[in-house]
């Protein structure tokens, strides 16, 4: 069997104020998703939202895991899938969907089966998976990232000068609650999400890639009064609780792909913690 998994259950921020720099990590750092040959999965009992990755050397076949108690993995859930590695293909129910570098996919409720392939098993496809809970189906639907609606925030001169594309998101994506999109820093900025904010409506994971060799990214989270910060490399992961804010610095710029799921599709439902207020 290819498809791995880990469930993590769910802490409240009072725990969590009691954790410790290795208790903190094994809480919500999801490391080692990318693995050649292997589907590799974090199941979070916040909003049930699974986070993985896929590096296909030959086929993979998404299979579905124990918690989800379904014949098929996307039985009763939805899909999104954005490709940080070399050119590679996934195949919905017989219909092969070709994704080049940080192209994405969403997948809707009810395909029976998901296959990943690498153009070049040499230089292999490296998808990111998230998935949640669903309701309806809705209709597979590739987007590159030339189809995103581009944000440009920040600036230079407060090293957040980012552009944000949104990928799977309403009026580009019909989808259940999954909304996923990737914010790539420009050179010389290096915070992302600030000033940061909450959102008590959803839950978030936040995956990081285009690290440079010898670099790494400082990720902040825990109430704006109690904050706590996890040091990051390339291609990990993090949990983000409803309660939680959810910021980063890095040593160099970099590239990070937001996932969320829980109440609402609006993307602007934010309660802001202003910078001088955060502890």
């Amino acid at each position: 069997m290819a498809t791995n998994y880990e469930s993590r259950y769910a802490s409240s921020p009072e725990a969590t104020k009691k954790l410790d720099t290795d208790a903190l990590r094994k809480e919500f750092l999801i490391s080692n998703l990318m693995e050649k040959g292997k589907i590799n999965l974090t199941y979070t009992h916040y909003d049930r939202y699974i986070a993985g990755g896929a590096v296909p050397d030959q086929p993979l076949k998404l299979e579905t895991i124990d918690p989800l108690k379904t014949e098929y993995f996307l039985e009763r859930r939805e899909l999104g899938i954005i490709n940080v590695g070399g050119s590679g293909s996934v195949e919905v129910d017989g219909t092969s969907y070709e994704l080049d570098p940080k192209d994405a996919l969403y997948v809707g409720q009810g395909a029976k089966e998901v296959v990943f392939k690498s153009k070049n098993a040499h230089k292999p496809a490296m998808f990111y998976l998230n998935s949640a809970p669903a309701h309806s189906s809705y209709p597979t639907k590739k987007v590159g990232l030339n189809d995103a609606n581009k944000l440009e925030l920040g600036s230079l001169e407060t090293a957040n000068h980012r552009t944000v594309n949104q990928m799977i998101i309403g009026g580009i994506v019909t989808t259940c609650q999954l909304q996923m999109g990737m914010t790539q820093l420009k050179t010389g900025s290096v915070w992302n999400t600030m000033p940061a904010h909450v959102h008590d409506r959803r839950m978030e994971v936040y995956f990081y890639l285009d690290v440079p060799e010898g670099q790494s990214v400082c990720h902040f989270m825990g109430q704006p009064q109690e904050t706590r910060h996890i040091w990051m490399q390339n291609h990990e992961a993090v949990i983000s609780p409803p309660w939680s804010i959810h910021c980063g610095s890095g040593t160099s710029n970099y590239t990070f792909i937001w996932g969320m799921a829980g109440e609402n599709l609006d993307y602007g439902d934010m309660d802001v913690a202003k910078i001088k207020e955060l502890r």
